[in-house]
């Protein structure tokens, strides 16, 4: 376990997966993640990549062979090694070996760097294709948040505001986690989202192109909240497991299999093409208040 803190943030990160384990403010005194009881949901910010969300009969065709890959894929799951640290940053960082290339057939070095500035927490991922041939991958984040933050709140008196006015569908998932070809109502002409245990009853609301750059969780019953700033991730999705008192923000650059998907890799919606030696990087942030 490894820690970085400044005046304001204390943070605790886990080797495996290289997951956020918590997130204190120590001038308020409170814990801002989720506390992964698994009666409910035993992860607290899991690292999506190679891919996000579930494939078609959990496999995929590549260069005329069948992959098995699990949801999500396999890094949240796997050790990370610790490559560089300072009081405020660490650097975590995954190479591919022998049991990646068993079910995803391209070398590359995967990077997360967790670093503070005041009373932010910014996550940056960085990819190198290490190796001779284009690579395809998804990457995104899946923290948990805890709600509700303060203990003379519920769940329902908190909410979730977009930085943008929003009118956006959300996109149904199949009982395989697939998404369907239409989305349904979800966002008319609002910033707004209310909370509620039953929203996540059928499972994520998965999003397309949100207009917003922004979602804070805040409640007009207490002065405390987050804003997470994700830009240029072309999926969201949030999600809380059934009745439990978290809310997932969730910026992807990739999403699950679609039901009417090819299962070629390279066809893949949301995937992303890195050619040899080149590299892609992304980062999202909080702001804890």
């Amino acid at each position: 376990m490894q820690s970085i803190s400044n005046d304001v943030l204390q943070v605790t990160i886990s080797a495996k997966g290289a997951e956020l384990q918590n997130i204190q403010h120590l001038e308020n005194g409170l814990e801002y993640l989720w506390n992964g009881d698994a009666n409910f949901w035993g992860k607290k910010s899991p690292v999506l990549f190679p891919i996000v969300g579930g494939l078609k009969n959990g496999e995929y065709k590549h260069n005329g062979k069948t992959y098995k890959l699990g949801r999500h894929g396999f890094a949240r799951e796997m050790e990370f090694e610790v490559t560089n640290s300072t009081n405020q940053s660490v650097e975590y960082t995954l190479t591919s070996n022998e049991q990646t290339l068993a079910v995803y057939p391209f070398e590359f070095d995967f990077k997360i760097i967790y670093s503070l500035k005041e009373n932010i927490l910014t996550c940056t991922y960085i990819v190198t294709n290490s190796g001779n041939d284009n690579m395809y991958f998804s990457c995104g984040a899946h923290p948990a948040f805890a709600v509700p933050l303060t203990n003379n709140t519920t769940f329902e008196d908190w909410f979730l505001e977009f930085s943008s006015i929003e009118n956006v569908g959300k996109w149904p998932l199949s009982n395989d986690g697939l998404i369907l070809q239409q989305p349904i109502d979800c966002l008319n002409n609002t910033n707004q989202l209310p909370l509620s245990k039953s929203l996540f009853y059928k499972d994520a609301l998965v999003f397309k192109n949100l207009s917003s750059n922004k979602i804070s969780i805040v409640s007009t019953k207490s002065p405390h909240g987050l804003t997470m700033q994700f830009n240029d991730f072309p999926y969201y999705g949030i999600w809380s497991a059934k009745d439990a008192n978290f809310v997932c923000l969730e910026p992807w650059c990739g999403i699950a299999d679609n039901t009417e998907t090819t299962g070629l890799l390279e066809q893949k919606e949301g995937i992303i093409k890195l050619t040899p030696k080149d590299i892609w990087q992304k980062n999202w942030q909080i702001t804890l208040f």
